[in-house]
C-alpha cells in the first residue's frame, strides 16, 4: 500500500516550524529527512517539528527525528524540538533511547517556550570574495569572542574562521555567509559558499596568505567538516568553549 505525507514549513521568523501529515514508516523516513535537512540548511535559530497530525506505523521511523538531530549537532548548531506527537507516538518516543535526547513537548506553546529557553547567541555576516573577506572575519571572529566573554578563543577562532573564509576567497569564488554560534560547550564557526566542491586538507607548505590550510583547522578545532548545503557546502568547525 502506497504512503503519503506532506509537510508544511513556516520560515518567516527566526524559528522554523516543520507540520508533518500522513503516514511515517521506513518508506517516508527519506523524504522526511530530506525536508528537516533542507530546513536545518537555512540555520533557523531552532526547529519546531509539528507531529499532531501524523501517524506512525513503524516505531523504528522515528529514528528519523534523532538522526537529524545529531547532524545538526556539528553544523548548523540548531536545536530541534519534536511537539504534539500522537499518544502511541508519545509512547514510542519516550521509550527509545536514540530519540531521548530530543525535547518532546505536549504543544507548539510549550515548544516555543523550551525554544526561548534554549536559544544561542549567534552572529552573521554576508561576505564576498576579495581580499578584505579575511580580515573582515577576523574582526567579525573577535567581536564574537569580546560579546561572549571567551578571551581564550580569540586567537584560534580568528585563525580558523580567516582560513575557511581566505579558502572560498581562493578555491570557491563565490559571494559567502559566516556563522558563528555559541552552543555550550563549543562555538560554532561555520561558512557556507557557492561551490559543490568539498573543502580538503591542503599542503601547508603551499597556501596562501590568509592561513596555513585546513591541516591547521584540524588541529584548532574539536571537530570540523565539509557538507553540503543547498547549492554549495558548508564548512564548519567546532572549537571548546569550556
Amino acid at each position: 500500500m502506497s504512503r503519503r505525507i506532506t509537510f508544511q514549513v513556516r520560515e518567516n521568523s527566526p524559528v522554523t516550524e516543520v507540520r508533518l501529515a500522513g503516514t511515517l514508516d521506513v518508506q517516508t523516513m527519506r523524504p522526511v529527512h530530506a525536508v528537516l535537512n533542507r530546513c536545518l540548511t537555512a540555520q533557523p535559530d531552532a526547529l519546531v517539528v509539528d507531529l499532531a497530525e501524523l501517524t506512525v506505523c513503524d516505531p523504528l521511523a522515528l529514528a528519523v527525528f534523532a538522526a537529524a538531530a545529531r547532524q545538526a549537532a556539528d553544523w548548523p548548531a540548531v536545536p530541534m524540538v519534536l511537539c504534539a506527537p500522537p499518544p502511541e507516538a508519545a509512547t514510542w518516543l519516550a521509550e527509545s533511547t536514540a530519540c531521548r535526547v530530543l525535547p518532546v513537548c505536549r504543544d507548539r506553546a510549550e515548544a516555543s517556550r523550551k525554544v526561548d529557553a534554549t536559544a544561542a547567541p549567534r552572529l552573521r555576516a554576508r561576505l564576498q570574495p576579495v581580499a578584505d573577506a579575511c580580515r573582515r572575519a577576523r574582526e567579525l571572529a573577535r567581536d564574537a569572542c569580546g560579546r561572549w566573554n571567551l578571551p581564550e578563543l580569540v586567537g584560534p577562532t580568528t585563525v580558523v574562521l580567516s582560513e575557511l573564509v581566505g579558502n572560498v576567497v581562493r578555491h570557491a569564488g563565490t559571494p559567502m555567509q559566516v556563522t558563528l554560534t555559541l552552543r555550550r560547550p563549543y562555538l560554532h564557526v561555520a561558512v557556507v559558499d557557492g561551490s559543490r566542491a568539498a573543502a580538503r586538507p591542503a599542503d601547508p607548505d603551499h597556501c596562501a596568505e590568509g592561513g596555513r590550510g585546513l591541516l591547521l583547522v584540524r588541529e584548532l578545532t574539536q571537530r570540523w567538516g565539509s557538507s553540503p548545503a543547498g547549492d554549495g557546502k558548508v564548512v564548519w568547525a567546532m572549537l571548546p568553549a569550556v
